[in-house]
């Protein structure tokens, strides 16, 4: 039978050990039939000391259960003054009814994720009222809002994603490279919400950690080879800070923030209980300990020695503090190995793509250089290969940007080590140069032309594409905003962790400023893709907001910031699936439904060809707009002709290649129908320009081939859909 327990999962001593020295100590508590289960190696060290023990539980910033006992009191002062043993014992033993635990603790507090809670054990000499020894232990419900499988959920979305950018980045003006950057920077954005010098819940900081990964900050452990170098580079380079623990980072955590929430005051000790001193005397006698035996110096040494037991108060140097030190040190990471783990794996990165494009260009070298495919397809990549690998470096920056730049900001503050500062700085500056530089060269010729020649060079299309290639010509800059606001909230996480009031209201302003960009631009070529950009502006500004009752000095109490740390998880969770369903729609499987069932009544499509683009080519906008299309070609937008001669040689004919009908031109006056010619106007006027009255000729068929001739021979328009059989993929410009 499963029942519903509460666990120790991390152990530390609150004062510095005098009198009882710990090496291990588990606790757990069934709800279900009210028994603990304990598992305990500790030391006596101490002679002569008369000491009480006051035994408290926090629990979301209550105390259900908080007693003093006078040990002088118990078993007829056996334990007056302590005696000097070394216990070592596992056992598992009901809790007497007197205790009334399960009333004090409410039912919830086994459920919700991430449980707020630690147990602490003070021992106070009677005669000085000194404090001999504190222990807390952290308590768990065995439920909790990181999971690996989510890890794996997301990690595997963003490969889909990457996967599909892939494969429709031959194509420039697709979306689906576009969203991989969407999809990556939406985990960014929810893993930087906790870096912030705030008080968060402890379930929303464990999802949070969730998205580490996408901040380049996978989880490790202690002694893994990469931390072990990254410590041993940091320390023969001038690094003197601590290096990670094997243990949880929760142990660490500044008292005042969660899962603590302690408030130091001497008002918890309350000694008027004196009906808990029988309970614990049959407690005890319940008990069945391995081993009781008088401790030795050896064991002491062994304990002190052996024990990863860590001392933490207000003054401790280890204390982890809000913000970017909990965060790390939660997936394993030491606060000063943070930027070179970021660097370690933009590099890794970095190499696979160089290594996959020197990959390709060989193939594509060597496949060339055969005489079938010397004029082909793929001899034409060879020449458009250097476009296309620049477009997806440029790519790999704008991902890179959010971590490289919080983390190498982050680095300048903590002057540890200066081979760290020396490889920040560099980093920083090759990512932002590789943005800087395309962004200038497309803002240079946008201004020095127009901004619709982005779109008709080729060339600078390939390669810098992914900087304005979604967006409508005349909005090719609507990417910069956002860069910009990278680099503005990256400042403020990294130079502001001191005030958390200061960074919330910043990014927050940030946030709201990227929202109203995005309704007064409306940059997107598409409506469907304005509408998710809003959205996911709006989620990023409702989150933001919330975050504001994490602040310390709103003191707001633990039960409602873990209720609005629960709506913040919700709210990413459903943007995630949001942009799931998205990649979907621009992986194409859509397509496999029947075109009947992807079109409404009224011929407008769905939600999601409004977002992929018309899967249809056919289907155009029922009332498109001059700002919504490009400018037509000029040999197609021509006057209609005055001589109804020359109409039969251009376009004045309707012609299922061309499309084109001469519906609603002005005729001349002898081409008006009488309403007694309205039976024969068809056959009077194919034989005005036969030379017999028969339906068919040899002179006028020659006469419209070569009027379809000069049709064919023509630029086409990019509005135009040459193929009947409409195999074309679909692109930007034809999105509504």
């Amino acid at each position: 039978m499963i029942l519903i327990s509460s666990v120790t999962s991390s152990v530390t001593y609150c004062s510095p050990p005098e009198t009882l020295l710990i090496q291990q100590f588990d606790i757990a508590y069934f709800a279900k039939n009210e028994s603990i289960w304990f598992n305990i190696s500790a030391a006596s060290v101490d002679p002569n000391v008369n000491v009480t023990a006051n035994v408290m539980l926090n629990v979301y910033g209550m105390h259900p259960v908080n007693f003093t006992i006078d040990l002088c009191s118990l078993f007829n002062g056996a334990l007056c003054p302590l005696p000097m043993y070394n216990f070592t014992g596992s056992d598992s033993i009901p809790l007497p009814s007197s205790l009334g635990v399960s009333d004090k603790i409410p039912g919830i507090a086994f459920q919700i994720p991430d449980l707020e809670a630690y147990a602490q054990l003070s021992l106070t000499e009677v005669s000085t009222g000194a404090l001999k020894a504190c222990v807390q232990a952290t308590l768990s419900n065995g439920w909790s809002a990181h999971q690996v499988a989510v890890e794996w959920a997301t990690g595997g979305l963003a490969l889909l994603a990457l996967l599909s950018a892939v494969y429709y980045s031959f194509m420039p003006d697709t979306l689906a490279p576009f969203r991989l950057f969407d999809l990556l920077y939406l985990y960014q954005w929810a893993a930087s919400t906790a870096l912030l010098d705030l008080n968060y819940s402890s379930v929303y900081r464990a999802f949070s950690t969730n998205f580490a990964w996408a901040m380049c900050l996978f989880s490790a452990s202690a002694t893994s080879s990469i931390q072990v170098s990254i410590n041993n580079m940091r320390h023969l380079t001038g690094g003197n800070m601590a290096d990670a623990t094997g243990d949880s980072a929760v142990a660490l955590v500044n008292r005042k923030l969660s899962p603590y929430n302690a408030i130091t005051s001497s008002a918890f000790t309350d000694t008027s209980n004196q009906d808990i001193v029988g309970s614990v005397e049959n407690l005890w006698a319940l008990t069945n300990m391995t081993t009781a035996n008088y401790v030795s110096p050896t064991s002491v040494k062994e304990l002190s020695t052996v024990a990863d037991v860590q001392l933490v108060t207000q003054s401790s140097s280890n204390v982890l503090q809000a913000g970017v030190p909990i965060y790390v040190n939660s997936v394993g990471i030491a606060t000063a190995n943070a930027f070179m783990t970021v660097f370690l794996v933009v590099l890794i990165i970095a190499a696979i793509l160089l290594a996959l494009l020197s990959v390709w260009y060989y193939i594509l070298v060597a496949t060339s250089q055969h005489g079938r495919w010397k004029e082909g397809y793929l001899a034409d990549w060879r020449h458009r290969y250097s476009s296309f690998a620049r477009a997806w470096l440029l790519r790999i920056c704008l991902i890179v940007f959010t971590p490289v730049t919080i983390f190498a900001f982050y680095q300048w503050t903590l002057k540890d080590s200066w081979l760290s500062i020396l490889l920040s700085v560099i980093l920083f500056l090759a990512v932002v140069g590789n943005l800087l530089y395309p962004i200038s060269l497309t803002v240079r010729l946008a201004l020095r032309s127009t901004p619709y020649a982005l779109y008709t060079q080729t060339d600078h299309l390939a390669s810098h594409g992914p900087l304005y290639a979604q967006h409508r010509s005349e909005r090719f800059y609507a990417t910069i905003p956002l860069i910009l606001a990278i680099f503005v909230k990256a400042l403020f996480i990294a130079f502001s962790q001191a005030n958390g009031g200061v960074q919330v209201v910043a990014i927050l302003i940030v946030e709201c400023a990227l929202l109203a960009s995005l309704l007064a631009l409306r940059p997107h070529r598409s409506r469907g893709a304005d509408v998710l950009a809003t959205y996911l502006a709006i989620t990023r500004v409702v989150c933001t907001g919330l975050m504001i009752a994490f602040l310390e000095s709103l003191n707001l109490g633990a039960i409602p910031r873990v209720v609005i740390g629960i709506v913040m998880a919700v709210i990413i969770s459903v943007a995630v699936v949001v942009m799931f369903i998205n990649t979907l729609v621009n992986l194409g499987l859509l397509k496999l439904i029947p075109a009947r069932y992807r079109r409404r009544r009224d011929g407008i499509p769905d939600a999601s060809v409004l977002e992929k683009g018309a899967d249809d080519p056919d289907w155009r906008p029922r009332n498109p707009t001059p700002q919504r299309n490009i400018p037509l070609d000029p040999q197609v937008n021509q006057p209609y002709p005055d001589s109804p001669s020359q109409t039969l040689t251009d376009r004045s004919l309707y012609s299922d290649e061309s499309g084109s009908t001469t519906l609603g031109s002005l005729l001349p006056q002898r081409w008006s129908i009488q309403p007694s010619q309205a039976t024969h106007s068809r056959s009077a006027s194919q034989s005005q320009y036969s030379p017999s009255q028969s339906n068919y000729s040899p002179s006028h068929s020659n006469h419209l081939s070569t009027a379809s001739s000069l049709r064919q021979s023509m630029p086409p328009s990019p509005l135009h859909t040459h193929s009947p059989s409409h195999s074309r993929q679909p692109t930007i410009d034809e999105h509504p």
